[in-house]
């Protein structure tokens, strides 16, 4: 049964979309993709206090908004502004500790790999979730940007550049508007009906080749072997969990854990409130030891139960679930964006830490806010769909 539990995990159709959302990141990433947006963004917002911060919180939500990756996202981003950072005067625990943050706002934009994997788990339709995370991801981006402006102006390191004239703003618009045109194909496609979650990811595979081989020019045939195999072992390991997470809900199931942990529930948390706050304590120290992917797979066949119990919103449940685990990418000892970041910048886990203090702070408001405020993952999606 474990066996057939296994297999039975990874055979949904659905989730043919996993490895071809990974290696349309890849492309994008390698593709020039990200230069162009990083440039998109120097020219709309390196005026501000912190400017060169600033770009790398923008450049990072708008990348992420192509990739849904946070680790493709920091890579790609990181080795563009970190340089231009340090050599502006920024330390470079900083400058890791922002890119580590700022990164994991891909995990709420609407290509986001973690909400696909959660359609999947919930049944909750995609084409919904596609766009509940996108007013938090913003807010997340403004919270890390007041962040950027008080850091630049309490050093002194960053007092931004001149505004850009409107001949400067054209040009970029036009270099970058290929990359930052595909969720926009990809997620009118969905809401419109035009193709499913699955068609969408070989869509955005086809574009990503079409977008770094055809237009851009910066990815040459030669290179595409090697993008496969990246996104084929990172998709391995996450099929690898996907099965093993179907075994453990078979499991689950049979020995009625998720019966018992309502009664424990209902007896501690006697209000929706304190489910909530539970629910994020939970998701929190559980993603200090592992990585988003793996712990949604492990947590949301426990959590979603007591959640329906409370009468919530599995789009609410899901975003915050997703805004809570991003966290896990920037916390010692296995977060996966600090380390790119850390690589990237040539700095040490201690150094980084230090700075990462006011941007946790940040980001732990954001993640509050969107807990007890459903309205900020709802209401976009209702929204839309009244129109």
């Amino acid at each position: 049964t474990v066996f057939l539990s296994f297999i039975g995990g990874v055979e949904p159709f659905i989730l043919i979309a996993v490895p071809l959302f990974i290696f349309a990141g890849e492309l994008l990433a390698q593709g020039g993709v990200g230069r162009r947006i990083v440039e998109f963004a120097r020219v709309l917002f390196g005026w501000l206090p912190g400017g060169l911060g600033v770009v790398t919180v923008m450049s990072c939500t708008m990348f992420g908004g192509v990739s849904g990756s946070a680790i493709a996202d920091t890579a790609a981003i990181g080795s563009l502004v970190i340089p231009a950072m340090v050599a502006r005067g920024y330390s470079r625990g900083f400058a890791a500790a922002l890119l580590a943050v700022a990164g994991t706002i891909a995990l709420l934009m609407p290509l986001s790999i973690p909400f696909l994997i959660y359609a999947f788990i919930s049944g909750v339709s995609m084409r919904t979730l596609s766009m509940a995370g996108l007013l938090p991801a913003l807010a997340s981006a403004l919270a890390l940007i007041a962040v950027c402006v008080w850091h630049g102006r309490r050093t002194g390191v960053d007092n931004g550049e001149d505004r850009s004239t409107p001949a400067q703003i054209w040009a970029a618009t036009r270099d970058a508007g290929p990359a930052l045109l595909m969720p926009v194909i990809i997620i009118g496609g969905i809401w419109t009906g035009l193709f499913t979650p699955s068609e969408s990811a070989a869509i955005a595979v086809v574009y990503g080749l079409a977008v770094s081989l055809f237009h851009y020019r910066d990815l040459k045939w030669q290179r595409i072997p090697q993008l496969l195999l990246n996104a084929f072992v990172t998709s391995a390991t996450v099929m690898l969990v996907i099965g093993a997470t179907g075994a453990m809900a078979w499991l689950i199931t049979v020995e009625q854990v998720a019966v018992q942990m309502a009664s424990w529930i209902q007896v501690v948390a006697t209000e929706p409130w304190m489910f909530l706050l539970l629910f994020n304590v939970c998701l929190l120290l559980l993603g200090i030891f592992i990585e988003p992917l793996p712990a949604m797979l492990l947590s949301a066949p426990l959590f979603l139960p007591l959640a329906k119990h409370f009468d919530m919103d599995m789009v609410h449940i899901g975003v915050v679930m997703t805004a809570n685990l991003a966290i896990a990418l920037y916390t010692p000892p296995v977060g996966g964006t600090l380390f790119v970041a850390a690589k990237l910048a040539k700095a040490g886990i201690g150094e980084i830490t230090r700075h990462l203090w006011p941007l946790m702070a940040a980001t732990f408001t954001v993640v509050l806010l969107v807990t007890y405020v459903p309205g900020l993952s709802t209401w976009l999606p209702r929204f839309i769909q009244s129109l």
